[in-house]
């Protein structure tokens, strides 16, 4: 069980990470008007006829296309994650990526890096003077004041993600200590407790993190920037890898769970 435990252990932590630096969490199509013909693009384009240089020269020209409806629109893949958004490049061979930070709409993602670090400062110094002698009060304002609202539901989200994985890396480290290098019954039981609360405490910041992020996503999706917009999503293999490691950790924590109930039974 306690050979278990820590496999399933590893694979959710190795899942977390994958999920947490790869960007296909969310993938799909956009429509985007197709670009105009020129002497570089024949394809994937609009041909307006007539003679391409004088058009191009003149602004006066009256451009007419007989292409309608969805005819006018290139439907271009892309997929998201957590950190940035790339998008197939219509005009080139290759991707363009940009910041999934800089596209959630600013009641989802606060007003960036730094008025988010000036307004830490700001809560942190206004809480401290509000609670001086008390630092767990303190502690409590300030995370209040930081993720009231919906303005830091991202930066929530992305710090829920890395408090997953460490809180994982210290069950892992916990299991692997009482596997190895327990002396004593007693000490094995101390060392399984403290990693089946850790890993249960992972697992549940982790699906916190998950729900939030998704949250965001449709958000975005509605409220981002037009040229943005999918036309139509789905969710990725980011997005299983992230939901695959929660229920390894969740299988981790009961099979930790049930080998300290059983030493502890045997024991008696």
């Amino acid at each position: 069980r306690a050979l278990l435990a820590v496999s399933l252990n590893l694979m959710a932590l190795l899942f977390s990470t994958t999920a947490f630096i790869t960007t296909h969490w969310c993938e799909g199509t956009q429509r985007v008007p197709k670009p105009s013909c020129g002497k570089e693009k024949k394809t994937n384009c609009l041909n307006y006829g007539g003679n391409e240089t004088a058009n191009e020269t003149n602004q006066n020209v009256v451009h007419y296309s007989w292409e309608t409806g969805d005819d006018r629109f290139l439907f271009r893949y892309f997929h998201t994650g957590i950190w940035y958004s790339c998008e197939e490049n219509i005009n080139a061979a290759g991707e363009k990526c940009r910041s999934f930070i800089d596209l959630a709409p600013a009641s989802e993602k606060g007003a960036g890096i730094s008025p988010l670090a000036s307004h830490v400062l700001q809560s942190t110094v206004s809480c401290l003077s509000a609670s001086p002698l008390s630092i767990p009060a303190a502690w409590f304002c300030l995370l209040e004041q930081v993720f009231s609202g919906t303005s830091g539901v991202l930066w929530l989200s992305v710090v829920s993600e890395v408090l997953y994985i460490m809180l994982l890396v210290v069950g892992f480290s916990l299991m692997c200590l009482e596997l190895f290098h327990s002396s004593s019954v007693i000490d094995g039981l101390k060392l399984n407790a403290f990693a089946a609360v850790f890993t249960v405490l992972s697992g549940l910041l982790g699906m916190v993190a998950h729900m939030m992020y998704t949250q965001v996503f449709q958000v975005t999706v509605s409220l981002g920037p037009e040229d943005w917009r999918p036309h139509s999503w789905d969710y990725g293999w980011s997005f299983c890898l992230a939901w695959g490691s929660f229920t390894c950790c969740m299988a981790a924590s009961v099979t930790t769970l049930n080998s300290y109930t059983k030493t502890v039974i045997e024991f008696r």
